[in-house]
């Protein structure tokens, strides 16, 4: 009661109650054994709610979501094309990136809770607010099926796309939808949606011709997502989580530079060419920043933040 900083909540305990199963987790904030879950199942989130007595608690995440591809094999593992890596061709790339209709995924899936993005970084404030660089490539399905018959593909390929099914919100169902956009330029593609706790690694295995990824945190800068997640692979953790190994020289000598840049304004320069670059080459396909849901009994009121960090200051529990 006499620390310095005055709780804008009410709460004086917190009891924390690890539930490992999704479904019971679930089941406890319903039957109200719990007041608020931090991260419901994603499959849970339609059904908590309509169910009485409870809320969800939406907020923009500071996470990007993207399609990533192998582009270091000289045959994919997962592909009908042999001989040859189709994602090693930029115009594949474009033609996959201009045939996703973010709008209506955003509309009709996502329910109107994301926010399409051109960027690869978990917040625009990492690039500065560039609008060049926020920007999406144009839906164009025609544009999409030219590239595909320039790049030899005139009656696209088969491939499998890996997804978790429990990690991301509606991750499954982005699979889904992207292969039935997919299709229409002719490329096949089998989803293969797995548990999280299997997914990753067979990621950090490489055992992938293209999946899904989100990246997050409460950091914006750039470098968060530069290093670990986008520069060639090597020591010391850099690129560790680029799961295509696409190797871009270019890109990686501005990424190394803005590292160690202590100009504010150079490095900017250096980042916003960075970023370019790899949007230029179309290294991964960003889809959107998503909305994250929290679960809470129906007297709980919480203040969302970007970085899904509960603060227990901020919470208030009605009668």
């Amino acid at each position: 009661p006499n620390h310095w900083a005055k709780p804008e909540g009410n709460v004086q305990e917190v009891v924390f109650t690890p539930i490992g199963n999704d479904a019971t987790r679930s089941a406890a904030l319903i039957s109200g054994e719990l007041d608020f879950i931090l991260d419901p199942p994603p499959r849970d989130v339609a059904r908590l709610r309509s169910t009485a007595g409870v809320k969800i608690i939406d907020g923009p995440e500071n996470r990007i979501v993207f399609i990533g591809m192998d582009q270091f094999r000289d045959e994919l593992i997962n592909s009908n094309v042999k001989g040859k890596n189709p994602f090693k061709d930029v115009r594949v790339r474009r033609a996959l990136y201009q045939a996703v209709d973010i709008e209506t995924m955003k509309t009709k899936l996502m329910s109107g809770q994301s926010y399409p993005s051109g960027g690869m970084t978990p917040s625009p404030k990492a690039y500065f607010n560039d609008p060049k660089i926020e920007a999406r490539l144009p839906f164009d399905v025609a544009a999409a099926k030219k590239l595909m018959a320039e790049a030899g593909y005139p009656n696209g390929f088969e491939v499998q796309l890996d997804c978790p099914n429990n990690r991301y919100i509606q991750d499954e169902e982005i699979c889904i939808a992207l292969a039935a956009m997919w299709a229409q330029i002719g490329v096949k593609v089998k989803v293969v949606a797995i548990p999280r706790v299997t997914y990753f690694p067979k990621l950090e295995k490489f055992e992938t011709s293209m999946y899904m990824l989100g990246w997050g945190g409460a950091v914006t800068d750039a470098e968060t997502t530069l290093t670990p997640v986008l520069r060639n692979l090597g020591a010391g953790g850099i690129g560790s989580y680029n799961y295509g190994r696409s190797t871009n020289p270019k890109f990686d000598d501005l990424a190394a530079r803005s590292s160690v840049e202590a100009d504010p304004a150079k490095r900017k320069e250096l980042i916003l060419a960075a970023l370019t670059e790899w949007k230029e080459q179309v290294h991964t396909i960003p889809l959107h920043r998503q909305v994250i849901p929290w679960a809470a009994r129906s007297n709980v009121t919480a203040v969302h933040r970007a970085d899904n960090y509960l603060i227990w200051d901020w919470v208030t529990i009605g009668k």
